[in-house]
C-alpha cells in the first residue's frame, strides 16, 4: 500500500518561499514519476508540477514557470516543491501524487486521472 506523507505548509507572506516535501513508502519510489497537485476552495484541483523517475524529466504549470523547482531524492523516498516569490493567488491545499503505470510523457505527467496515490495534502496560505 502506497503512502505519501507531505509536510511544509504554512503562512508565507506574497513575495516569499516555500518548499514542501513528500515521503513515499510501499513502493518502489525511484521508479515513479511524482507529481504535486494543489486545490483551492470551489476550484478543481489543477497540477503543478512533476519529475519523472529520473531527474531530467520535470514538467511545471505555466503559472508555476519560473516560480517552482521539482526536485527528488531517492535515497530518502522524497519529492521536493520549492516555490519561489509566492502570490495570494497560490493558496490552497497542495497534494503529492504518485503516478501510475502509464508513459512519463508531458499529457500523463500533468493529468490528474494518471495519479492513483495521493497524499492527505498541505496547506499553504500566502499572505498579500
Amino acid at each position: 500500500q502506497v503512502q505519501l506523507v507531505e509536510s511544509g505548509g504554512g503562512l508565507v507572506e506574497a513575495g516569499g518561499s516555500l518548499t514542501l516535501s513528500c515521503t513515499a513508502s510501499g513502493r518502489s519510489f525511484s521508479t515513479q514519476t511524482m507529481g504535486w497537485f494543489r486545490q483551492s476552495p470551489g476550484k478543481e484541483r489543477e497540477f503543478v508540477a512533476a519529475i519523472g523517475w529520473y531527474a531530467g524529466l520535470r514538467w511545471y504549470a505555466e503559472s508555476m514557470k519560473g516560480r517552482a523547482s521539482i526536485s527528488r531524492d531517492n535515497a530518502k523516498n522524497t519529492v521536493y516543491l520549492t516555490m519561489n516569490n509566492l502570490e495570494p493567488e497560490d493558496t490552497a491545499v497542495y497534494y503529492c501524487a504518485q503516478k501510475g503505470a502509464t508513459p512519463d510523457n508531458a499529457s500523463f505527467a500533468k493529468a490528474r486521472s494518471a495519479y492513483p496515490y495521493w497524499g492527505q495534502g498541505t496547506q499553504v496560505t500566502v499572505s498579500s
